[in-house]
């Protein structure tokens, strides 16, 4: 047998050997790349591009239902499994992100964004990958467009480790508020290449724009900043794919704490940036997809009205040095461009 994470959790706490379930949901069956969207089930075919013989994978079955109970040799025994759901749609749930139009950002050591297209597949013209959303028991799916960007918190650990000159992750706040701005650098971390909506495997990081006045305060917001200009390509590609721009972000994850950072996401986004009271929103959407399923939680509106805002930061930037500072961000990404060639290794 084979499968996703969650299919291997999912089949040793019903058993194992002894009468395990070997199943999966339709978020995680998707990321496989062997689910097809509008069905979903196993593509036959692409199964039989890459020799995977159908009998092997689990059941695909929605993100909220019981599949089993924990057995009876465990702590948890009798408690029932109800709830399944991948990393970023569990977020993106969590989020109470539920209805067409609606996202969420994940800043992590790479940031995420999910936006919820509905029960409409919408396929991508502009670098973003089509996926599920969640699907409720034997309600339609509900579907989604996904950017993911490769590094953004792992570059602050990159200045941490790599270059010495933070201690600890917290501290890149405080270095980048010693300066008023980016003294004109510009930080590409392209450090394995770049994903949405470029997709360019040849590129390589850039730190660009510097001159003898740059010092590390310089780099340490333009490091913070590079979070901020990627996730803004992304949603302009969000915008350009669904034709209906965004008005807010809800966003979660580990760098949200830093308040600089989502001053300057507001800023460069020009709409409003949101911060929920329990920031831990992947773990919190699991828990309501498996409450959903046993009745703990009545419907979504309850899940809306459990979501509560802690923080929101608003555009303080002009249009005018917005577009500058965007401009030059996009010509420092050119700048990153075929630095990897055919007879490297």
């Amino acid at each position: 047998m084979f499968g996703t994470t969650d299919s291997w959790v999912l089949w040793n706490l019903t058993g194992g050997l002894e009468g395990g379930v070997h199943a999966t949901d339709v978020t995680n069956a998707s990321r496989t790349m062997f689910m097809d969207l509008e069905t979903l089930q196993w593509d036959d075919d692409i199964l039989a591009a890459f020799d995977v013989p159908r009998s092997m994978l689990p059941e695909i079955r929605s993100s909220s239902e019981v599949y089993g109970t924990v057995n009876e040799h465990s702590l948890l025994r009798e408690v029932p499994i109800s709830g399944i759901l991948g990393d970023q749609q569990a977020a993106t749930f969590g989020q109470a992100a539920f209805d067409a139009g609606e996202a969420k950002n994940t800043y992590g050591t790479g940031n995420f964004l999910i936006f919820n297209t509905g029960t409409e597949i919408v396929h991508s013209k502009n670098g973003l990958l089509t996926t599920l959303g969640y699907k409720l028991g034997d309600a339609e799916p509900h579907y989604a467009l996904e950017g993911s960007i490769a590094v953004t918190g792992a570059l602050v650990q990159w200045l941490r480790d790599n270059l010495g000159m933070i201690s600890s992750s917290e501290e890149v706040e405080t270095l980048a508020k010693s300066v008023d701005d980016n003294g004109g650098a510009y930080f590409v971390p392209a450090f394995s290449g770049l994903f949405a909506p470029y997709w360019r495997s040849d590129a390589c990081g850039a730190l660009v724009g510097l001159t003898r006045f740059v010092n590390k305060g310089h780099i340490a917001r333009a490091a913070l900043e590079a979070t901020a200009f990627q996730t803004r390509e992304v949603i302009d590609a969000v915008n350009a794919d669904s034709g209906v721009p965004l008005t807010e972000i809800k966003v979660d994850g580990g760098m949200i704490a830093n308040n600089t950072l989502m001053q300057f996401q507001a800023d460069i986004l020009g709409v409003p940036v949101v911060r929920p009271v329990v920031a831990e929103t992947t773990a919190l959407g699991a828990a309501y997809a498996a409450g959903l399923a046993v009745g703990f939680w009545s419907d979504l509106d309850e899940l809306r009205a459990n979501w509560q805002e802690d923080s929101r930061w608003t555009p303080q930037m002009t249009v005018a040095e917005r577009d500058r500072q965007l401009r030059n961000w996009k010509k420092a990404v050119t700048k990153t461009f075929g630095w990897v060639d055919e007879d490297v290794l």
